[in-house]
């Protein structure tokens, strides 16, 4: 297959990366042939040294050396092959490790991990010393990066309010106004609520402002209230009578809403507050009263206002949070890359607050990992459990192998040195 070449700036072309496995196959391919030169040589040693050792016995020792070599050449070529494939296709007990204990070594890798590395006490112990508090928010009082959090922030809130389906917003929203809002008798508690205020006197300023306009206006409607007074009078009665009747009208009711507006302790204030406390001892207490109020409920919160009520809080919160959203200059984004930043400054700031967050990071990771480490660690073993043996051999003997092949060339060296030694001692001793 042709590969496709890349072009730089400059309009050269550049051919592709190579990919890391092809890298690493090449190295191990190479330490291989190394290697293997190395045992062909011991062996073209071997044979000149043994052909001529009987002319120039020195030679001997040539063939020591040489046959210490291939002798730990093989042998070591044995080992590091036996661990991924039976040698020269041989199936000799113990070899093929890998492939054949595949899941043996998933598993006890697992356990491994399990064992040393997700203890609470480790991951407690590591944590203590890491002070991701203090990290954390020396990164977040950056500006730069409480703008970040936001910018995230807002991208997520953008994801989440297209998944939504509008309709189940407006059945959740409807669910929770009937549940919390209308299945409840509203009697007793508004009673509660009024039997409170009426006891503390909250409502006096109230009845103050309904006092004060109401005087004000009978001040100011002089003609309407005598007007009044003339339009109910017989037509027989003579009109100067009409004025003079409504004229003592008005002036009365002025006067008796300037007495009720001026003296607090008016016959009036104290039988309304009476008629306000015993009316919030009726709403909780009395069925009739309680039945009326339920009768009002029903006739403002019907179905189809609930419903309606519901769609429209759902199209003011969604538009209000998607145009904050998407303008980087909101108010809501601009006040929460600010809190971020204020959180992070605290975090490095506040000693106090950063050990609390560090023991509550510390707390949680040592939950999740006394809870969960099974299941973390499972992902291992079933992910080697559905490899292919053959398979994971080549990518292990890829990742090691070339490492490995230092073992075979060690070998050589070493054999043909101990061999060399072996065979001058003997030599020394028996000869």
């Amino acid at each position: 297959m042709a590969q496709t070449l890349r072009l730089d700036p400059q309009g050269t072309s550049v051919p592709p990366a190579k990919h890391p496995d092809a890298e690493k196959a090449a190295a191990l391919k190479r330490m291989k042939n190394i290697a293997l030169g190395l045992l062909v040589f011991m062996a073209v040693v071997f044979c000149f040294a043994f052909a001529f050792q009987q002319q120039y016995p020195w030679l001997t020792y040539v063939r020591a050396a040489a046959e210490g070599g291939m002798v730990g050449a093989l042998a070591d070529w044995f080992a590091v092959t036996a661990l991924f494939k039976y040698p020269m296709g041989l199936k000799i007990p113990h070899t093929a490790i890998i492939p054949n204990r595949k899941d043996e070594i998933g598993a006890s890798l697992g356990d491994f991990v399990e064992t040393n590395f997700l203890s609470e006490e480790v991951v407690s112990q590591k944590l203590a010393t890491t002070q991701i508090a203090q990290k954390v928010g020396a990164w977040l009082s950056k500006p730069a990066s409480a703008q970040r959090v936001a910018t995230e922030g807002a991208a997520a809130l953008r994801g989440a309010i297209e998944v939504l389906k509008d309709d189940d917003v407006k059945d959740v929203i409807e669910s929770m106004v009937r549940k919390h809002v209308l299945e409840p008798p509203w009697g007793p508690p508004i009673g509660k609520l009024a039997e409170r205020i009426f006891a503390e006197g909250h409502h006096h300023a109230l009845v103050d402002l309904l006092v004060d306009r109401s005087t004000t206006w009978i001040r100011a409607n002089h003609s309407t209230i005598s007007g009044l007074v003339s339009d109910r009078s017989p037509s027989w009665v003579p009109q100067f009578v009409d004025g003079l009747v409504g004229d003592k009208i008005y002036t009365e009711i002025y006067k008796f809403a300037r007495a009720v507006q001026d003296d607090p302790r008016h016959e009036v204030r104290l039988q309304l507050d009476s008629y306000l406390k015993d009316l919030a001892q009726e709403l909780q207490h009395d069925p009739a009263m309680i039945a009326k109020a339920e009768s009002i409920k029903a006739q403002v919160l019907g179905d189809p206002e609930v419903r309606e009520l519901a769609g429209r809080t759902w199209e003011t919160i969604k538009s209000a949070l998607t145009d904050a959203a998407e303008d980087p200059n909101s108010e809501l984004r601009l006040k929460f890359a600010a809190a971020v930043q204020d959180f992070g400054t605290r975090l490095v700031e506040d000693t106090e607050l950063a050990e609390k967050a560090n023991q509550w990071i510390s707390n949680a990771a040592a939950y999740l990992v006394g809870t969960y480490k099974h299941e973390i660690t499972s992902l291992i073993t079933e992910t080697v459990e559905r490899w292919d043996a053959e398979e994971t051999s080549q990518k292990i003997e890829l990742q090691v192998g070339k490492d490995l092949q230092f073992i075979r060339i060690n070998g050589t060296v070493v054999g043909s040195l101990a061999g060399l030694a072996i065979f001058t001692i003997a030599t020394l001793v028996f000869g």
